[in-house]
């Protein structure tokens, strides 16, 4: 059984429909595929549309999450939550937020970008992105078909990084907070690619078991960005703290090279994850 539960579309800052998301899945040989947008369910109904038969989905969403209790900046984290209730009030308005604070912040950017002469233009990026999510990918994008850089990853190295004079920050939910909502809404809250310390500062140990207290139920362990060290480190700190563990791609088309179950999870942590998600159910024949 080869499983995949961390997917993006078109519908955030992947390349493909939710359909071709999932045709995707199919043709690698998948079993069971998550699809986790960033901060939005907008992409679920078109899943469960186009769902192939003998291929189970797993709704879910990337919440963007910061991490506060740190001296210094604050640390940027994701939050993967599945099956959750996407109605449920709090979560929902969450969301909305997250969103229109990813608009705010792309606004700037480009803005930023543009003033330096690089020919980028918001209206042009907000169209191309079909009504999804807009954030740095889609930027990244931009730039590529400007002919400014190369590639999506060379526009993050050269120009949409951290420590760039057109990098901005944006307004994250609070992690503790995030797993509350999630667990609220009936979903389970799972961190994602917690120690990929090639994508800048990570927290440490105790954040992650003081996480864990206010309700994580698993570690995202085999992710492609992680190190061998940093899997066995994971894997040891969920054996130790009661955690899930779980293993994806983090696919997103052509905006990332590495394929769809380039990582994957085990049967049994699977099971776990379903039985501990009450807020919807897995889309299946």
């Amino acid at each position: 059984m080869r499983i995949d539960l961390h997917t993006h579309s078109s519908v955030s800052d992947g390349t493909q429909t939710p359909a071709q998301l999932l045709a995707t899945a199919s043709d690698a040989g998948l079993d069971v595929v998550a699809l986790t947008d960033h901060d939005t369910t907008d992409g679920w109904a078109a899943a469960a549309a186009a769902r192939p038969r003998g291929l189970t989905v797993v709704p879910g969403m990337e919440l963007s999450c910061r991490w506060l209790r740190a001296e210094g900046n604050p640390i940027s984290l994701h939050l993967l939550a599945y099956l959750f209730d996407p109605e449920h009030p709090a979560l929902a308005a969450e969301r909305t937020r997250l969103r229109e604070e990813r608009l705010s912040r792309g606004e700037r950017i480009v803005t930023s970008l543009a003033a330096a002469g690089h020919p980028v233009e918001w209206t042009h990026i907000v169209a191309a992105s079909q009504g999804g999510v807009v954030g740095r990918p889609h930027v990244a994008r931009a730039l590529v078909d400007a002919g400014v850089v190369g590639s999506v990853d060379e526009a993050f190295a050269d120009l949409l990084h951290h420590g760039s004079p057109h990098y901005v920050a944006k307004a994250d939910t609070d992690v503790l907070a995030g797993i509350r909502l999630v667990r609220a809404a009936g979903g389970v809250p799972v961190f994602a690619h917690g120690l990929a310390t090639k994508r800048g500062r990570v927290v440490d140990d105790a954040a992650i078991a003081e996480m864990a207290d206010a309700g994580l139920l698993g570690l995202e362990v085999d992710h492609p960005d992680h190190s061998d060290a940093e899997r066995a480190h994971l894997r040891g700190l969920a054996a130790d703290l009661g955690l899930l563990v779980t293993g994806s791609s983090d696919y997103h088309g052509s905006n990332k090279a590495t394929p769809i179950a380039a990582c994957t999870t085990a049967p049994d942590q699977l099971e776990a994850l379903l039985a501990a998600g009450t807020g919807s159910a897995p889309l299946t024949d």
